[in-house]
């Protein structure tokens, strides 16, 4: 059995001091808006970055890595109650589950990205398979075949957007992006 292990390489979390929060004025929602968090010049939170992980693509990958994100979440305390994390948590291990089954072949390693931005998190898994899968109805009995129907089911529920992104490479991204509670709220 060969062990998984997560490597993190590539992008780390910006420098709160020197990065700039981009102001879209059609935004009503965006930073600097009535309704959004901070002004037009306001720093990114603190939480705010994003992180790439490489792993085999392996079962054992799938556990570690749905346990290096929730450690990254919860060490970069972004905004997140029990029930968004326990959905992002599913969505990330469908999207790795997928990628060892499916991809593996043409993409020994997978990628991992979460971003987070002051009112948004988002999941994405990269593969080099440069199939574009479907969410499909599973039979009843059936033991698989609705994880991209959960993630779609999870997004949707959570007020936020998913799809599926082809890379330069002619792999693909699949990712998820979901709305953050205002701290407030």
């Amino acid at each position: 059995m060969v062990d998984a292990v997560m490597e993190v390489r590539g992008s780390v979390p910006p420098d709160p001091a020197t990065a700039e929060v981009p102001v879209d004025p059609d935004d009503p929602g965006g930073p600097g808006a009535s309704g959004g968090p901070g002004g037009p010049f306001a720093p990114p939170p603190p939480y705010a970055g994003a992180w790439r992980f490489t792993a085999p693509a392996v079962d054992s990958s799938v556990p570690q890595v749905r346990h290096g994100v929730r450690d990254l979440i919860t060490d970069r305390k972004v905004p997140v109650g029990d029930d968004l994390m326990a959905g992002i948590l599913l969505i990330v291990s469908e999207l790795v589950t997928n990628a060892v089954r499916h991809a593996a072949l043409l993409s020994p390693q997978i990628t991992i990205e979460v971003a987070v931005g002051p009112d948004w998190i988002r999941v994405g898994v990269e593969d080099n398979h440069p199939y574009r899968p479907k969410a499909l109805e599973a039979e009843y009995g059936d033991t698989g075949g609705r994880g991209l129907l959960l993630v779609k089911a999870i997004t949707a529920e959570a007020g936020g957007m998913c799809d599926v992104t082809h890379t330069d490479s002619g792999g693909k991204v699949i990712w998820a992006l979901l709305p953050l509670p205002f701290p407030n709220s």
